[in-house]
């Protein structure tokens, strides 16, 4: 305690350097005197010092287990990480609730064993339907209610470590432990393990990917939303909904791919995005899984992937022929200059070969613009137009005749003169950009009483009769009565509409579940997928052609002011494909 002792030589006798032995500080000294001194200074220390501070057996008392019980916490300074006792242990937060952006497991029900219920199969009585009704182990999961229960018993998350007796606590090792390595480099991190269990001997995986992150993250939630309750309306016991999520890029999709082979997919539903479709299509053919995915882009197919998006393609058929058959033999588009655009474009022109009908015009305008004038202006040749009458007004005020004012009198109520080289128009658009462009139309003159409107599945949305222009007009898309009851019984689980794409999940997850109860086993072979006869979906008849585009039963519609009405019913069976 602050006494320090002189430096001495190594050996008795002699100092380092050879000379003659001297030693300095107070153990020097060999006069009485001093050593009474020292004895004396040795004897006031110690009686300074406070007895209860110094162990028992300097103060001549006996060791007993008691006496070395480790110091009160009050006498010593905190512990960095203190143990909860056992009452403030289970205050612990509750685990969070289930969320499905989380999800990297089978899909199951909530928990809880509810009793079975024989669901009959949606799918109308047809040749196309699937036979007889499937088994399902309980119903749909309401909003919110679904979590990831603890396989952590309740006590044995609560229960804390023995404590020192008098509620005293020992030292925390905790410090000592969580110290960061001394190395400079870090340790690489283990890579992430899958948290499926192994595959069973009679379970059947099939795996859909969705963006339930990033800027799509409510569509693809929606669309999961949809694949859960095809699950419960058609899967079987053995059937199981792999989950992930792509992150609305590309890396993410092949990542969730390549971690759904991982986990045993037999199939893979999705991605939604042609260059998500893109990342996946080679490692999944590579694995022999097939890919029926959601995109509208039909250059992803081939190879094992198949797409179930609406392709303006057969839309523009569809719309074209049926026009066709009312007369009308001259078509002109007004569609944005983007790869949509060109397609579209594309698709026109085929439609209007294959009907004996010509294309007039053709006109592009910037998707990203706000304003549409100089498009609808150009594509009414509104400027020629109008100066042709202006001509013609200025030519009869120079006469004086009756004739003359008359003529002139007809002109007051007309914008321009001379006729449309076409007597349809196309608008390839949806949403608030179709709005703005149709209320340009009639201020240009084009009017839609003498011009037919035609659109593409863009169309089938709610509103469009809000526009006076739009009125009349006509669109080929699904018909809207197989479409209600899975909107119905969407909004009666989940308290919302859903959007237009949501029931591209739902038929996909019910053909997988189809295929997955074939009469010898799961077949999700490309001969079952593609079977002539096709299936029976919310979006009406489908099938898969033989290069993977889904080929639909689409209905003619027009625009009515409270909503779409049917004008030629979609077909209810396919003809016969030829080779």
């Amino acid at each position: 305690m602050g006494l320090e002792t002189g430096t001495a030589s190594a050996v008795p006798g002699k100092n380092q350097k050879g000379s003659t032995p001297t030693m300095t500080g107070c153990f020097a000294l060999n006069s009485r005197f001093c050593a009474v001194a020292w004895s004396a200074c040795v004897m006031l220390l110690l009686g300074g010092c406070q007895t209860s501070k110094i162990p028992p057996w300097l103060q001549g008392q006996s060791a007993s287990p008691q006496a070395t019980r480790p110091p009160a916490q009050a006498t010593r300074p905190p512990s960095k990480a203190t143990r909860l006792p056992p009452d403030t242990a289970a205050a612990r937060p509750a685990p969070r609730p289930f969320q499905p952006e989380s999800i990297q497991f089978p899909f199951e029900p909530s928990s809880g064993t509810p009793a079975k219920t024989v669901i009959t199969p949606v799918w109308p009585a047809s040749p196309l339907s699937p036979p007889g009704g499937i088994t399902s182990g309980g119903a749909a999961p309401a909003p919110g209610q679904t979590h990831v229960p603890s396989t952590e018993p309740a006590n044995e998350r609560t229960a804390a470590l023995p404590f020192p007796e008098d509620g005293k606590q020992w030292p925390s090792f905790t410090p000592y432990l969580t110290q960061p390595p001394k190395s400079a480099t870090p340790s690489p991190a283990p890579e992430p393990r899958s948290t499926v269990p192994p595959v069973t001997g009679d379970s059947i995986r099939v795996a859909v990917l969705l963006p339930l992150s990033g800027p799509n993250a409510g569509l693809g939630q929606a669309m999961l939303n949809a694949a859960q309750l095809a699950v419960f309306s058609f899967a079987g016991k053995n059937f199981e909904l792999l989950v992930h999520d792509t992150r609305g890029t590309p890396q993410g999709a092949s990542e969730a791919a390549s971690a759904a082979i991982g986990d045993g997919a037999a199939m893979i539903l999705g991605p939604l995005l042609a260059a998500s479709v893109r990342a996946v299509g080679p490692q999944a053919q590579a694995a022999n899984v097939p890919v029926v995915a959601f995109s509208s882009d039909r250059s992803v197919v081939g190879n094992g992937t198949y797409t179930m998006g609406f392709l303006p393609s057969a839309e523009i058929l569809r719309i074209v022929a049926y026009a066709r058959s009312k007369g009308v033999r001259r078509f002109a588009v007004l569609a944005p200059d983007n790869v949509y655009g060109e397609t579209v474009l594309r698709a026109l022109e085929a439609a209007v070969a294959a009907n004996g009908a010509t294309l007039a015009q053709v006109q592009f305008y910037d998707p990203y613009a706000t304003d549409f004038t100089s498009a609808v202006r150009a594509l009414a040749d509104y400027d020629n137009r109008r100066q042709a009458l202006l001509d013609q007004r200025k030519e009869l005020e120079g006469r004086d005749d009756e004739v003359s004012r008359r003529a002139l009198k007809r002109l007051e109520r007309l914008q321009t003169i001379g006729e449309l080289p076409f007597d349809a128009l196309l608008l390839a658009d949806g949403g608030k950009r179709l709005l703005s462009i149709a209320a340009l139309l009639p201020f240009y003159d084009i009017d839609p009483s003498k011009i037919r409107m035609l659109g593409t599945g863009q169309w089938d949305a709610p509103g469009l009769g809000a526009e006076p222009a739009l009125i009349g007009g006509w669109f080929a898309a699904p018909s809207p009565v197989a479409r209600a009851d899975f909107i119905a019984a969407y909004k009666d689980t989940y308290g919302a509409v859903p959007p237009r794409l949501a029931t591209l999940a739902y038929d996909a997850t019910a053909l997988a579940a189809v295929l997955a109860q074939g009469k010898n086993g799961a077949d999700f072979s490309h001969a079952a997928i593609t079977t002539p006869s096709g299936f029976w979906g919310r979006d009406g008849i489908f099938r898969f052609q033989l290069g993977g585009i889904a080929e639909r039963g689409l209905a003619v519609m027009r625009v009515g002011r409270r909503g779409p009405e049917i004008l030629s019913r979609a077909p209810e069976t396919f003809q016969a494909q030829v080779n």
